[in-house]
């Protein structure tokens, strides 16, 4: 049974690209592109790590419909948004309580094991906070050797 850690995030400011889509019309591969292309504009980042986020409608999760909108990042933590280049948006990620679980390889169900099973057998909550994947260097996309850490806001019961 994989586990996850508990950490309590702190804020985050990311500077990068967003789009609204659906999972049914899932467009994460457009916005990635997008950003990519570009990100060398970005200058001074944090780290060199890639956060891609997503922010559901409140209770997007109840009664889970494929074809709702929900909005999608392709991001870069920085220090402050003094210098962000003109066509690139800022998102302020609030600090909480996150599962975080340690994955690699494709998505070979991870989510719904995240959901389905982990989350309604903890004594965790879905708490009403963007979702987040940390690529790091270890990141190569759906290569099986891939390692990426999942972030789940939660709360507790």
């Amino acid at each position: 049974m994989l586990e996850p850690r508990i950490i309590e995030l702190k804020e985050k400011k990311l500077v990068g690209k967003h789009m609204k889509m659906s999972m049914a019309q899932n467009r994460t591969k457009e916005l990635w592109h997008m950003f990519m292309t570009n990100v060398k504009d970005l200058g001074a980042t944090l780290s060199n790590d890639k956060i891609s986020l997503q922010v559901y409608p409140k209770n997007y999760f109840d009664g889970f419909d494929p074809t709702l909108d929900f909005e999608k990042w392709a991001t870069v933590e920085v220090a402050d948004f003094n210098k962000v280049p003109a066509g690139w948006d800022t998102f302020v990620l609030p600090g909480g309580v996150y599962a975080v679980f340690d994955h690699q390889g494709a998505d070979t169900g991870i989510f719904e094991y995240i959901y389905a099973t982990w989350l309604p057998n903890s004594k965790y909550r879905l708490d009403d906070r963007p979702h987040f994947e940390l690529l790091g260097n270890e990141y190569k996309n759906d290569h099986p050797d891939s390692k990426e850490e999942i972030w789940i806001p939660v709360r507790f019961e």
